[in-house]
């Protein structure tokens, strides 16, 4: 029998909003259908996701405990709340992911209190972190239980492994746990030429959302949890969060595919590849100023508005700061120097 579906989109349209506009990778699309067919238990007790218990911890340590969600908003709220009693809060940074583009889902359903520090570059430092982590003991404030950081972050900056050490040793010492929000995890790992567990578990890092869908998956990340002491009830949590997906041999199976082999890494050193290609050819336009060399996937920079509006009606991206006018240009893994090169031209046709 033949299909019904219609293909409603120009696979050769390609942009700069964000990596989650692509695709999924062929080997992606592979893995779920060769979990297809047949039956396997429900809810994680199947054979792919017990497979990829062991593929964590060649990854980051034989401790690691891997819960695939489906999300990566639902990543960070399950994360977050297993780690924390209602009485406690998280530290993150002013641009974290958690406090500006969840909608308020840590508030809404996680019930946290978020403590903001402004940063200059969206790293957080031991200094920067003492000035939200205080009051411990008073009754009138909630108690700093977890520090958040996000590799790379959200201005496209990179936490190197000696920074994430300096963080967790202080964050340890004052009774504090540390989450790490690693939608981009594989980008910095990358961008670094170091291996994951270099910037989570070697690090003191206690659990970290591991993302996959920037990285080519369909759908599906992962809250891995390296030190079991800093969550309560996670599994439970997962559920109440909405985020225990019934057959979750194919969102195990997604991950299976990325992280046993190379592919991971193939796809971050692409996606970080045609960022700084790109951002060496946009800073040749005269009427485009970078407004910080790349680190990882992500370029920042600003030009004329008519310019922008003009571009993006072809190539995609999204205005990063209205005030400014500075725009965010995000790679993909299936970025191709074609792609880049198309859309530089635009660029400098202004």
């Amino acid at each position: 029998m033949g299909t019904d579906a219609v293909r409603r989109h120009d696979p050769a349209l390609k942009g700069f909003a964000s990596d989650n506009y692509a695709g999924v990778h062929p080997e992606i699309l592979e893995a779920i259908a060769l979990a297809n067919g047949g039956h396997q238990v429900a809810y994680g007790d199947d054979v792919y996701t017990s497979a990829l218990r062991n593929v964590f911890r060649r990854h980051f340590g034989e401790r690691a405990e891997a819960y695939p969600v489906f999300n990566g908003t639902g990543a960070n709220v399950v994360s977050l709340r297993a780690m924390c009693q209602p009485w406690e809060s998280v530290v993150c940074a002013d641009t974290a992911h958690v406090h500006v583009d969840e909608g308020g889902a840590p508030e809404v359903t996680g019930s946290l209190k978020l403590h903001t520090v402004r940063t200059p570059d969206g790293k957080l430092t031991p200094d920067l972190v003492g000035t939200q982590a205080w009051g411990f003991g008073d009754v009138h404030r909630a108690q700093p239980r977890v520090l958040t950081i996000t590799n790379a972050t959200e201005l496209g900056t990179v936490y190197t492994p000696d920074e994430i050490a300096a963080l967790t040793e202080h964050a340890h010492a004052r009774g504090m746990v540390v989450h790490v929000d690693g939608a981009r995890l594989c980008n910095a790992a990358a961008a670094l030429d170091v291996p994951l567990r270099a910037l989570t578990t070697d690090v003191g890092v206690d659990v970290v959302s591991f993302g996959g869908t920037k990285l080519g998956l369909m759908l599906g990340e992962a809250v891995v949890v390296l030190n079991p002491d800093a969550v309560r009830g996670l599994p439970y949590i997962r559920k109440t969060s909405m985020q225990l997906a019934s057959k979750m041999r194919f969102v195990s199976a997604q991950f299976e595919a990325l992280l046993a082999g190379d592919l991971w890494l193939r796809n971050a050193r692409n996606a970080n590849t045609m960022a700084a290609r790109l951002a060496e050819k946009a800073a040749e336009i005269p009427h485009v100023t970078l407004s910080r060399r790349p680190q990882a996937n992500a370029v920042f920079a600003t030009l004329p508005g008519e310019v922008a509006d003009r571009v993006r009606k072809d190539f995609p991206f999204y205005t990063w700061n209205q005030e400014t006018g500075e725009v965010r240009w995000m790679c993909s893994f299936d970025t191709t120097e074609e792609d880049v090169d198309a859309f530089v031209a635009a660029l400098a046709d202004g």
